[in-house]
């Protein structure tokens, strides 16, 4: 029977534990588009509708909320310019990475200091690499094959899907990490094969 001291504890750690689950969220939405997932994360803080752990409250300030929505929208625009896209990939990983600590700590609210930071490093990092990697690969194949013409709609369909796990992580944190592993996985497998496919085709047809 648990009793009224540890009700409080159970609380904090359902709390800690949906914080993860948006946390990685988050991260995998900002491997789709490195600032559109912070700035989701800056309006519904400044509505007051998401807490920030500590350090991060300056995300929900005026000042950050402007500076990502133009970060945002110059990022979302040059995707669609053919060639700009590859060349904003090659900065675009590390940008996710960097993107992806920031926006899961700062969700990661009832830990301590030194476990949010590796746990976002860990996490939050690692998935929005995998991810924009794999996005990266797609976008070289889709390029090569269609010289380009298709890359605009892997953008839309990046913008769309980053948007909407970005929204999800905040309003139902449990659903949208089921969404993130499925991307992650799904990420990887493609990338796996559009980076190892050719050679396993010759490998069993010299």
């Amino acid at each position: 029977m648990v009793s009224p001291v540890d009700l409080p504890a159970a609380g904090g750690l359902v709390e800690a534990a949906l914080a993860v689950c948006a946390g990685i969220a988050l991260a995998a939405a900002v491997g789709l588009r490195v600032f559109v997932p912070l700035l989701v994360t800056s309006v519904a803080a400044h509505l007051g509708s998401v807490e920030l752990a500590p350090g991060s409250a300056w995300l929900g300030t005026t000042p950050a909320l402007v500076a990502l929505a133009v970060a945002a929208a110059l990022e979302v625009g040059a995707y669609f310019v053919p060639a700009v896209d590859h060349a904003l990939d090659v900065i675009a990983t590390p940008l996710a990475v960097a993107a992806g600590i920031l926006v899961s700590a700062a969700v990661f609210v009832e830990m301590p200091g030194l476990v949010r930071w590796i746990l976002a490093v860990i996490a939050g990092g690692g998935t929005a690499g995998l991810v924009q990697g794999a996005t990266a690969l797609l976008r070289l194949k889709s390029g090569v094959l269609t010289g380009g013409f298709a890359n605009p709609l892997v953008a839309a369909a990046e913008l769309g899907g980053a948007l909407a796990l970005a929204a999800l992580a905040l309003l139902v944190p449990l659903a949208a990490l089921l969404l993130a592993l499925g991307l992650t996985l799904g990420a990887f497998r493609t990338a796996r094969r559009v980076a190892f496919g050719r050679r396993a085709a010759v490998a069993r047809d010299p």
